[in-house]
């Protein structure tokens, strides 16, 4: 402990040294910038929203404390023709020279966005303070009075429009004593713009709106005239009112190049086909049936154009994995006195065949092996974008802790798994509208896994049923109509047996490892607020997600077999064909807030909850039901399948630290490193429970009064590379409260940390929540 104390001395005290150093590259007569602050006088100019103006930006700070990266830069020499000179500085950042030219820019335009929200007299004054070779600035608003909008009247000359406008009053953003913000005005031009292009106006812009506002003298008050401008094709031409399109000729052209001409007349046709009045043009052959293209169609011939149909137009398209693009273009025309938009859907066919080949590493509670996957893929099965997926996976993997008399310690595994899903809402007696407007997808699977380990053989077949869709971009829904499971063990070792017995643990081996059925069905939902915003949890903004899911097995059966007056075998239990089933209800929930502080450091935080009640036929929740804590995704400071239930301790079989609740909770300071480079400081906290108390697992039932007296903490630090579209995680944690021991030096290792006992490292890709 000592020497550990002494190498973080010795670490600190060479950072000390080195940010001595951090003007080292400043040149004499300069300054370098090391701090830049906003000072607002009010809440409604937050510092956090006018930071976003400053022109000028000291060095990156790691975790808003370190200027790790100016330092590196300065450790390395004047000498640009060594490598390491060189690497020191591509790593490193070069140190910010204060600028003044770049201070005036900012204190201008942070000047015009306070005035933009409606404090028209706001001044903006500049602090300096120097210190030596450094110089900090700070950017003070002086507000003012702001401009309160008295009135608000509409100009538009546009009979037809004014109408509308008129109908739609209920939803304008405009209101007497809003503030004269001019971001508030420019949202209301937008909202009227897609207002009126999903009431025909295809050919109206924003650019038709303007403002004018008179102040009344020697008050605040702000009288606001909304101009609409009337129609005008060039310059010189009379203003006319603008024109109102209806759909006219929709049609498909299927065999659509995007590297050819744009022009349609280029566009190669060998045949067509009409379909309720839908003219399809393809080249060789159709490779999609019309009734997919005019379901997924949202513009209808004789409706008014509709922007937001030609969207979902879009989006609709998009779904059908049989398609690489989607065009859908619009050419005017008038018959007689009624202005017409003849539409046509471009559309490109994608690749509709596939093999892939994966190989991967495995870590099951510190285990190594390697796995492999070939798996081959079909995106247009019957013609209608269905997507057909067939998969082969094997596994091995070394088992180390054995005790003796197994006759092996490997443990193989093989698979095969196989989907088909339905672009479309597949149900019976359902209407066609219906289906249409919900945008499902239909999911049939069959799965096949069998697992060879020394204590045990186990076979797991699988069948379901489910449907996903989404009712927007921030949310989407999985019902699960039908999940049937299988487990069957054809051969359980002696050895195996008898550890159960002599511990007196029969009826937990007499449930987990004997044949079971499990029929199930259940519901998800997955709601972010920061919708297609969102990549890899890494946004500009603040946004927060929400996962809750509910599931219930046997109860159909359970009814059944009550009512048939069925006979129970010899552990009280209904069976199926001699094979008992499960019954259970699960429910779980998941909150994840993310806070961004700068565009390089934010702070993430989750909380999670879930439990699983057996009840009926069922004594116990199925172990592949069950919940799990520690691992990458959990309490970092212990092993995956190592921390609880409540305070015990384990006693090597991981199958024992298994529960029935479970409660999760992270934050994390997320900070950009550099390169691709990020870095995490973390603290876990959570613990799995029993619903029951089993001799097997002392101290793991849930009990109100001293749960929280058994909640694991650990701490940590964490490293990932970010790839945008991959993310590598290393995360090293280390045990900061420990349950399993009522006090003293072990449980609180934090006080006494213990590198080797303590440390647990996990490698895993994507964020942990």
């Amino acid at each position: 402990m000592n020497k550990g104390f002494r190498y973080i001395i010795y670490s600190l005290f060479a950072m000390t040294m080195v940010a001595c150093s951090g003007t080292k590259y400043v040149p004499e007569g300069a300054y370098l910038l090391d701090k830049v602050a906003v000072q607002a006088d009010n809440n409604d100019t937050k510092s956090t929203d006018l930071s976003t103006y400053i022109r000028q930006k000291p060095n990156n700070r790691w975790f808003s404390v370190i200027k790790t990266q100016l330092y590196i830069y300065n450790l390395s020499g004047r000498d640009s023709t060594k490598w390491y000179n060189r690497m020191l500085r591509r790593i490193g950042d070069a140190p910010v020279v204060y600028s003044e030219y770049d201070t005036q820019r900012s204190q201008e335009e942070l000047k015009k966005a306070v005035q933009n929200m409606g404090y028209m007299g706001a001044e903006v004054y500049t602090d300096k303070k120097i210190k030596k070779k450094k110089i900090e600035v700070t950017y003070r608003v002086a507000s003012g009075k702001p401009y309160i909008v008295r009135s608000v009247k509409l100009d538009v000359k546009d009979k037809k429009i004014a109408e509308y406008l008129q109908n739609d009053s209920a939803n304008s953003l405009l209101r007497p004593g809003m503030l004269l913000n001019v971001n508030k005005l420019d949202n209301e031009r937008q909202r009227i713009t897609s207002f009126l292009q999903q009431n025909g106006y295809y050919r109206f812009n924003k650019d038709f709106i303007s403002y004018s506002a008179d102040t009344v003298r020697s008050t605040y008050l702000v009288d606001l005239t909304l101009h609409l401008l009337q129609f005008k094709a060039y310059t010189d031409n009379e203003p006319s009112d603008h024109k109102q399109y209806k759909i006219g000729k929709v049609s498909f052209i299927t065999d659509y190049d995007v590297l050819q001409s744009s022009a349609l007349s280029s566009i190669e046709i060998n045949d067509s086909i009409h379909y309720k009045n839908y003219p399809i043009y393809y080249k060789d052959n159709l490779y999609l049936r019309p009734k997919v293209l005019v379901d997924n169609l949202q513009i209808r011939p004789g409706e008014l154009y509709n922007e937001r149909n030609a969207q979902r137009t879009y989006n609709n398209f998009g779904r059908l994995s049989a398609l690489k693009y989607t065009n859908v273009r619009f050419f005017d025309t008038q018959v007689a006195d009624t202005n017409l938009l003849n539409c046509y859907v471009l559309l490109t066919k994608g690749r509709h065949q596939s093999v892939a080949f994966e190989v991967e590493g495995t870590n099951s509670a510190g285990d190594l092996g390697a796995a492999a996957s070939v798996s081959f893929q079909h995106r247009n099965l019957f013609h209608g974008s269905e997507t057909f997926m067939v998969k082969l996976r094997g596994a091995y993997e070394a088992i180390s802790g054995l005790q003796q008399g197994y006759s092996n310690d490997n443990y193989t595994e093989y698979g095969v798994e196989s989907s088909i899903n339905f672009p479309s809402f597949l149900f019976p007696f359902l209407a066609a509208d219906f289906k249409n407007r919900i945008r499902a997808t239909t999911e049939f699977g069959l799965q096949y896994n069998s697992q060879q380990r020394p204590e045990f053989s186990r076979k797991v077949a699988s069948a379901s049923w489910s449907y996903k869709w989404s009712n927007s971009r921030k949310s989407q829904h999985r019902f699960d109509l039908l999940d049937v499971s299988f487990l069957y063990f054809p051969w359980v070792s002696d050895t195996f047996k008898q550890k159960y017995e002599e511990n007196n643990q029969s009826y937990i081996f007499e449930y987990n490892y004997k044949d079971r059925l499990i029929v199930r069905m259940g519901y998800m939902f997955n709601y972010n607020s920061a919708g297609e915003r969102m990549a890899n949890n890494t946004i500009k903004s603040n946004s927060f997600s929400i996962r809750a899911g509910l599931e219930s097995a046997g109860n159909v059966m359970y009814a059944i077999s009550n009512l048939t007056k069925l006979s129970k075998n010899s552990d009280g239990e209904y069976s199926l064909l001699n094979i008992p089933y499960a019954q259970y209800v699960k429910g779980d929930f998941d909150f994840s807030r993310n806070i961004v502080i700068d565009d390089k450091n934010a702070i993430a935080y989750h909380v999670g909850v879930g439990i699983a009640v057996p009840y009926g036929n069922s004594k116990s929740i199925p172990y592949i039901k069950q919940y799990f804590s520690g691992g990458a995704n959990s309490v970092r400071g212990w092993s995956v399948r190592e921390l609880g239930p409540g305070s015990f301790p384990g006693d090597g079989n991981y199958l024992n630290q298994s529960g029935d609740i479970k409660f999760d909770a992270s934050i994390e300071y997320r900070s950009k490193l550099f390169w691709l480079l990020q870095g995490a400081l973390f603290v876990d906290a959570g613990n799995i429970w029993t619903i029951k108390e089993y001799e097997n697992q002392p101290g793991g039932q849930f009990d109100i009064s001293k749960f929280y007296k058994q909640i694991a903490f650990a701490y940590g630090l964490g490293i990932r590379i970010d790839l945008d579209y991959l993310v590598f995680r290393i995360d090293g944690g280390m045990k900061a409260l420990n349950p399993a021991y009522s006090s003293g030096k072990q449980r609180y290792p934090i006080l006494n940390p213990n590198f080797k006992r303590d440390f647990t490292f996990h490698l895993a890709v994507g964020y942990p929540f």
